[in-house]
């Protein structure tokens, strides 16, 4: 669920929500479905290439956005959106690797089509999920820290009813959450703030799909875009 005071500060956005069940892990994954995999990654890397224009990241259309939907809403100093990440390893020469099948189909379709998209286990979440404005110190154990980092008063953030998923959009995820190689029911969240690119975004959620169903025999249980005026999509646990 979008909350009111988040579309006050992004009226436009639109948020590509995907709930996947019975995901295959790793070692039960093909040899040939994982070469697949890293042939889309492969391909991915080169196309985000039309993004890049300037050999300055902050240049380039898609961080420059992202930058300036930042900064409607205090954060670490920093704190960066995921897709600008990717591409400022394809910018300096660095692809972006393989690291697992899940996670290198997400990576791929990021880079490209140029969302920044999150993941989340599914399975590990209290109640409702709303991405919504913090009122500041909510419980949240960041990925990889050992000691609790809470949002700052007025940032953006993904949240449940025991605390915070990921801070600023999609910039840090929680431990809580995370996606393991344990997991098999994801929650996936690819996000636009150009209002002119979302049938692009919804080519892409239908692209993630059908990689996801194809090369990990997931099952799609849930796809949809929220908006401002469309603000909310039930999704149950697979």
């Amino acid at each position: 669920m979008l909350d009111q005071p988040f579309i006050r500060l992004f009226p436009d956005i639109a948020i590509g929500v995907m709930a996947v069940g019975d995901i295959r892990k790793e070692g039960e994954i093909p040899d040939g479905e994982k070469d697949e995999i890293r042939s889309f990654l492969a391909h991915a890397n080169e196309e985000a290439k039309k993004f890049l224009t300037s050999q300055v990241i902050s240049e380039n259309k898609i961080p420059a956005l992202w930058r300036a939907a930042y900064k409607k809403f205090p954060g670490k100093k920093g704190a960066r959106c995921s897709i600008e990440a990717l591409l400022k390893r394809v910018l300096h020469g660095n692809s972006v690797p393989s690291i697992a099948p899940t996670v290198d189909i997400t990576n791929g379709i990021s880079l490209k089509y140029g969302f920044p998209i999150g993941a989340e286990n599914l399975d590990a979440f209290c109640g409702d999920l709303h991405l919504g404005v913090m009122k500041g110190g909510e419980p949240f154990l960041p990925l990889g820290d050992e000691g609790e980092d809470a949002p700052l008063a007025g940032e953006v953030a993904y949240y449940d009813d025991c605390g915070v998923v990921c801070r600023c959009f999609n910039w840090r995820d929680g431990r809580r959450t995370a996606v393991t190689e344990n997991t098999v029911n994801e929650f996936i969240a690819m996000e636009c703030i150009e209002p002119e690119r979302i049938g692009e975004l919804k080519l892409a959620m239908e692209e993630l799909a059908m990689l996801l169903e194809r090369h990990t025999g997931a099952r799609i249980c849930a796809s949809g875009i929220v908006t401002a005026a469309k603000k909310e999509m039930v999704i149950f646990a697979p």
